[in-house]
This record gives structure tokens, sequence and C-alpha cells, in this order.
């Protein structure tokens, strides 16, 4: 919303000056300037990206105008699953955890969370940490280590997108010098035709640079700046889940474990103890535990009376 509120107020403060100082609108519509700077910014793109940042690229840049996700209610909503994983660790074992890990959609507890489920990064980044408590390979400190450096390789993938839009907006205004030079010498071939003529083609060499350096600081910059600033945000998320599990790899209880979790959150972001608790009191649902089968057909026999 305020990324479209931003673009609006941009366009309207520029066209609406031009328009204070009796500009015509006609004269910057010049397709071929256009052309040169628009068409030069997506060969650039295309040259200096493979092809997975390119959709990166495209995916970020839609992702900026969507409401925001890491808002104090999705974060209690992960908290509280972070409880419910260590509830049922406390309750049974880590071996309990082996069929949610291995099959989250189908598990009793992260299929309450398709905002996980549909973040494959998010979703393999807590299974896998998970996997390492149920086949027990690791320490503490090792896990805590291991989910450093994953945090560290998905910060650097997302800043990808970010790198490459930032550089199409370093280039824009070359781009709009080259448009604006290649009209001055359209403009120089009609250097004996009437004043009016010429007037045009200066004009329209004119708005070459005039749309280099909007685009650059007007659309790609600031494309660039809020791509940096959701991949921020979602290595601080990564590091709130990474807090809590380590906490609970160390011996912390559930409770206190997502504590950890929480201190760790933005301020900006972080929910309340009292909303964290009454959260958990309310929502939360740690899967039952199944007795054994000896264990069960004792205690039918006992309910049904027969010794």
């Amino acid at each position: 919303m305020y990324a479209i509120l931003g673009f609006v107020l941009v366009l309207a403060a520029v066209l609406g000056g031009f328009l204070l100082e009796r500009g015509n609108l006609y004269v910057l519509l010049q397709p071929a300037e256009l052309l040169i700077v628009g068409g030069g910014a997506v060969g650039i793109v295309l040259v200096s990206n493979p092809p997975r940042v390119i959709r990166k690229m495209a995916e970020g840049m839609m992702s900026i105008f969507h409401p925001p996700t890491l808002r104090p209610d999705e974060y209690l909503r992960y908290l509280r699953m972070l409880y419910e994983v260590f509830g049922l660790v406390q309750r049974v074992g880590a071996s309990a955890l082996e069929a949610h890990v291995e099959q989250p959609e189908g598990s009793e507890i992260f299929s309450r969370y398709p905002a996980l489920l549909s973040d494959p990064e998010t979703r393999d980044f807590v299974c896998d940490s998970l996997r390492m408590l149920v086949i027990g390979a690791t320490t503490p400190r090792e896990l805590d280590h291991l989910m450093d450096h994953d945090i560290d390789v998905q910060r650097r993938g997302r800043q990808e997108p970010v790198v490459a839009l930032g550089a199409v907006a370093d280039a824009l205004p070359g781009l709009g010098i080259v448009a604006a030079v290649l009209g001055v010498v359209n403009t120089m071939q009609a250097i004996g035709a009437a004043p009016e003529m010429v007037g045009q083609k200066v004009a329209a060499a004119l708005v070459g640079t005039f749309l280099g350096i909007v685009l650059c600081y007007g659309v790609a910059g600031p494309l660039a700046s809020s791509l940096g600033h959701l991949a921020e945000q979602h290595t601080q998320f990564l590091e709130v889940l990474r807090t809590g599990m380590v906490a609970f790899a160390r011996g912390a209880s559930p409770i206190l474990a997502v504590e950890y979790a929480r201190r760790s959150i933005p301020v900006e972001a972080r929910p309340s103890f009292l909303e964290l608790e009454a959260t958990i009191r309310r929502d939360a649902r740690i899967p039952a535990v199944p007795l054994p089968q000896g264990i069960h057909d004792a205690a039918f026999h006992d309910s049904s009376g027969t010794n």
C-alpha cells in the first residue's frame, strides 16, 4: 500500500511541477527515448543475471505491493508453533518429531500453519534443524552454527536481486545520456531545418535524460531499497526461529525457549509476553501421545472389567 502511494506521489510531484511550469505533457511522450532507456535496462538485466536471479527480481518486486506478513500476530503464530513442537518433545522425546519433520504437510502441528508450508525455504530450515534433534547427531553448539550457516546462505540468496536491481538503477542515468546523445545527433542532422523542428528534436533528446534520471531515483532505486528491507526482515525472522530452537536444545523449558525467541523479535513487531501467554493458553494444541499397544490393551481390559 505504501509502495503504491509512494510511486503515485513521485509521479504526481514530477508531472504536477512540470504542468505548473506550463509544460506540455505531450512533449514527454517520446517512444523512441523510452525504447532506448527501457530496452537498454532490460537488456542489462538479461546479460548480467542468470534466470534464477531474474525470477527472484520479478517475485520480489511483486511482493513489495503486498501487505507486510511479519506482523506481531504472525510472529505469535510461529511462537505458538514452536511451543507446540517443544511441548511434544518434552512430553514424549525428540523421536516423536520424526513423522512431523519427514512429512510436514501431514503433520498434526505444521499442517495448522499454511504460511510455513507455502514457504519452502523456511519450512526446510525448521524441519531440517529439528531433524538434527531427532537423530541426535549434533550438540546445541553445533546446531547453532549449522543454523547460522543456513541463515547466511539464505541472506546471500535474497540479496542477489537487490544487487541486480541496484546495478540497473545505477545504469539508468547512463542510458538516459545515451538517449540524449543520440537525440543530439539526430538534431544536428536537421540543423538547417525550421527552428520549430530543431526545437522538437532537442526536447526529445532531453526527455531521454529525464527518463533515465526519474526511472533511476524514482523507480528502480526505491524498488531495490524495498527489496533489501524485505530480505532483512526475513533474515530477522529466521534468527527468531533459530534463537528459540537453540535455546530449547540447550535445555530451556518450552515456555522459556519461546520467550528467548520472543525477545529476539524486533521491537516494532514484538508481541508482549501477556499476548504470547494468552495465545498459548487459548490456541496451543500439543498432539496427543498414543499409548503403546500393550498398555492400550491393558487399559481396555481394565475398563471392561476383564481380568
